[in-house]
């Protein structure tokens, strides 16, 4: 199996409202995979108070419900115990030790990984990137088309890199889905929706949500045509109700479309779900027989709907 895993932080489910920009018409691929292809899932993760980023994501790579083992919600960055809990076991470390290859597809604008180990904020992604440091993918790797910005289209990176030119979203979701290719497993990590959910500005969350909808619904495509696994979930609800300041109790969509859709969402309730389903269906691989019928299956539903 290969899967790309995409992260879109503060993504929550909620009914249509008007300050919930998740809806078809500002993110319509989005929405149709949410629609057709994905469970609600638990973030609160049995602990009282609102979902916070550090636990919900150590949670969610580790397969450990770290709000109840911190006794809270952290958030932020991770603190010293909680980067225990993640360096001594997470979804990258697994793989590898399943022979497996692993990419993180965001670009750390730096030369390597030891000089991104001394950064002294480090958030979840990148304390489970460093544990596995030939995940990381760093600004020369960004240079080649190697690598993603968590933006999507480089335009956070100008001030500092005006030689690496913006691109369409569509152009990045052909960037992925070439690194993909070349790995058993690839995440990307998108946390503009939780920065703009802050804001309480809707019409700068229809406009990261309408950038990253045109992405997805490239990338969709390149998975469909190459029997990919894709996975999208979220650590908490943020963006879906802008007029909130903070985050939500909201549950979060788990995503699963591809060859092992069916086995991996029958197996997600909560963020705690998430590393060890996967790791399931890495370790229990459909036979060829069973992936034929599955290609053949969705290639006639795109002739035939000309949607996923």
């Amino acid at each position: 199996m290969k899967a790309v895993f995409l992260f879109i932080d503060g993504l929550g489910i909620r009914e249509p409202a008007a300050d919930n920009p998740v809806n078809p018409e500002v993110c319509p691929a989005l929405w149709r995979l949410i629609d057709r292809h994905s469970r609600p899932i638990d973030a609160c993760l049995g602990v009282e108070g609102l979902p916070q980023s550090a636990t919900g994501q150590a949670t969610m790579f580790t397969g450990r419900n770290c709000a109840e083992a911190m006794g809270k919600h952290c958030e932020g960055f991770p603190g010293p115990a909680l980067r225990k809990i993640i360096e001594d076991g997470n979804l990258f470390l697994e793989l590898k030790r399943r022979g497996l290859s692993v990419r993180f597809a965001d670009a750390y604008l730096v030369d390597g990984a030891d000089e991104l180990a001394l950064r002294r904020f480090k958030s979840v992604t990148t304390v489970m990137a460093l544990t596995v440091p030939e995940t990381v993918s760093t600004v020369d790797d960004l240079v080649r088309d190697e690598a993603l910005m968590q933006d999507i289209t480089r335009e956070t990176i100008q001030d500092r890199y005006p030689d690496i030119p913006v691109i369409p979203p569509q152009r990045a979701a052909e960037h992925l889905f070439r690194i993909a290719r070349e790995h058993d497993f690839t995440l990307f990590e998108f946390f503009q929706t939780d920065v703009s959910g802050h804001s309480m500005d809707y019409r700068r969350a229809c406009a990261v949500l309408r950038v990253y909808d045109r992405f997805l619904a490239a990338l969709v495509r390149y998975v469909e045509a190459a029997g990919l696994t894709l996975v999208i979930t979220s650590d908490h609800g943020n963006i879906e109700s802008v007029g909130d300041h903070g985050h939500t109790r909201n549950p979060v969509p788990f995503v699963a479309y591809g060859p092992r859709e069916e086995f991996l969402r029958e197996r997600v309730t909560s963020l705690a779900d998430v590393t060890p389903a996967i790791l399931a269906a890495y370790d229990e691989p459909l036979s060829s027989n069973r992936v034929t019928k599955l290609l053949t299956d969705y290639k006639s539903l795109i002739l035939r709907t000309g949607r996923p």
